[in-house]
């Protein structure tokens, strides 16, 4: 399965310049906070999640929040996705990929789901 997302970077910059880290901790947890280093990050997590959350079918909301899915990077800097274990066996998931990208004024974020064979 397979989401994708978009996110005006002004978008995320206004809502950071008006909220700060309040902003932030709506979406993020803390271990991605600390990878943010600009508002291009901030809208790359953020288009992330959003793509996990049209993979799945589901969007963002009861069934999975902004806060259970997890980003962050390897040791060569690829963003990775994680989820708790319990949205693992919900969604019958076997795998999650992500690619995240930026271009002046966007972010952009794609989704790979794998699920698991019945």
């Amino acid at each position: 399965m397979i989401g994708i997302d978009i996110v005006s970077v002004s978008r995320i910059e206004k809502i950071l310049n008006k909220f700060g880290n309040r902003a932030l901790k709506k979406y993020l947890n803390e271990s991605e906070i600390k990878l943010i280093k600009s508002p291009q990050t901030a809208a790359g997590f953020w288009a992330a999640k959003e793509a996990v959350s049209k993979a799945l079918g589901c969007g963002i909301g009861s069934e999975l929040s902004f806060h259970d899915i997890n980003i962050s990077k390897n040791s060569k800097g690829k963003p990775t996705v994680s989820l708790p274990e319990k949205k693992y066996n919900y969604f019958n998931i076997k795998e999650i990929d992500i690619s995240i990208t930026h271009e002046k004024e966007f972010a952009i974020a794609a989704a790979i789901v794998l699920k698991n064979q019945i």
